[in-house]
């Protein structure tokens, strides 16, 4: 079985995103590049950018909104 078999579907890629903090404790979600999940569940990421603060969040991709970009469920975002 390979890391792209019809059993594990769309759940072999992943979103990486990178958190910014803004003003009155609201965060900005950043995406940053994907994750690929491995045969051994292990993951290869690829970034596009490198976040300042050094911390990143894997998650399932998510559809874009209003073509602003994707924000994981229940997190706030606000324009630059």
């Amino acid at each position: 079985m390979d890391s792209h078999s019809s059993d594990r579907g769309p759940a072999t890629m992943k979103a990486v995103y990178t958190v910014v903090e803004r003003a009155q404790g609201k965060s900005f979600w950043v995406r940053i590049g994907a994750a690929f999940v491995n045969r051994d569940g292990s993951f290869t990421v690829k970034l596009d950018a490198l976040p300042v603060n050094g911390m990143l969040q894997i998650r399932d991709p998510q559809p874009l909104r209003d073509g602003a970009g994707a924000t994981p469920r229940g997190e706030d975002d606000i324009p630059f």
